[in-house]
């Protein structure tokens, strides 16, 4: 058997199905990860299984089917079709595997068909341009358990976040000048995935800069580490390649959950903000996601412009994630050829 490279495109998840059953499984899955939900193990279990599975199953359902497709999860068929693109872009020389953290296709059988295949250097691109623990951080976490419970795993090279890779902007900026051209918005707001506040705290290294002042993100060296730092890194360069003032763009964060302080603003209070201001043609983007999913086209697509029509605003959009677009996979096979070629 030939050697060949092996790659990785890692996800977060999704249900195998929208109905309550299917979705409770993987609520209980997802937020059973200590480092999703940072709690002691008891506490844990009883949150998750006692009151977020029982009580949100249901809701979180009927926001999967209102979104779910005919081939399946959004994420799955933007990372599935990702996946397509990007083995035909690499060529013969490499095997490409898309697998989810939580659900299925599971990681660690990704794995193993790259290794069964006859890949001794597998390349993995978790799919989060900005690195938190609770997303990027568990991906590779399995990823390398994997490694380490068999006696001769391939060797891997990880793929770097890339919350301000000119490659990966570029594709942000490429996916958003339609919606752009076309509404005209008087704003651009850029929505990303919220964290707990104390997941932000425990990533400084210092224990003293982040959260201490209203610039701390700005400082120095904090994308270094700091999540919402790369993420505003992110909306700087995004709104520099559109040509957009700074004036007219803001970023938020949403998806919270519960009652602890989460990093802010919230995107729920942005959009009241613009309103206030006189906004009322307004364009949205995600760009901590990669693939079209539950958080953009239902969280944003659908009850974000809901609530934007309750404010009184006359036009809204949601930008498409770079998905499986061809910039983002001459994004991707670059970095991959890059990590590929290095020595181990």
């Amino acid at each position: 058997m030939s050697a060949i490279t092996g790659v990785l495109l890692a996800q977060l998840g999704t249900p195998a199905s929208p109905n309550t059953r299917d979705v409770r499984r993987y609520l209980r899955e997802f937020l059973s990860d200590p480092l999703v939900i940072d709690l002691p193990g008891p506490a844990r279990w009883l949150l998750v299984n006692g009151v977020i599975a029982p009580f949100r199953a249901p809701r979180t359902a009927r926001a999967y089917r209102a979104i779910w497709l005919s081939s399946g999860s959004p994420l799955r068929v933007h990372t599935e079709a990702l996946a397509a693109e990007l083995a035909k872009a690499l060529g013969p020389a490499f095997a490409v595997e898309a697998a989810m953290r939580y659900g299925a296709p599971q990681l660690a059988d990704a794995l193993d068909r790259l290794t069964a295949a006859g890949a001794r250097r597998i390349v993995v691109a978790a799919l989060y341009p900005q690195h938190a623990e609770s997303s990027r951080g568990t991906a590779l976490l399995a990823v390398k358990s994997w490694a380490a419970s068999g006696p001769a795993a391939p060797d891997l090279a990880i793929l770097p976040p890339f919350f301000a890779e000119p490659g990966f902007v570029a594709a942000v900026a490429a996916a958003a000048r339609p919606a752009l051209a076309e509404l005209r918005p008087e704003h651009v707001l850029m929505s990303y995935h919220s964290l707990p506040e104390r997941h932000v705290l425990r990533a400084d290294p210092t224990q003293e800069r982040c959260l201490a002042r209203p610039d701390c993100c700005a400082q120095p060296g904090a994308s270094d580490f700091c999540y919402r730092a790369q993420c505003l890194a992110t909306s700087r360069a995004v709104a520099a390649a559109l040509g957009l003032a700074p004036e007219r763009v803001s970023t938020s964060f949403q998806s919270r959950l519960g009652r602890a302080r989460w990093i802010g603003p919230s995107t729920d209070d942005a959009l009241v903000s613009l309103a206030g201001r006189g906004v009322r043609r307004l364009l949205v983007l995600c760009p901590s996601f990669v693939a079209d999913c539950l958080e953009t086209v239902e969280e944003i697509g659908i009850r974000g412009r809901a609530r934007w029509e309750e404010l009184r605003g006359e036009a809204f959009a949601l930008a498409p994630c770079v998905n499986a677009s061809p910039p983002f996979v001459d994004f991707l096979t670059a970095q991959v050829k890059a990590a590929a070629a290095a020595a181990p």
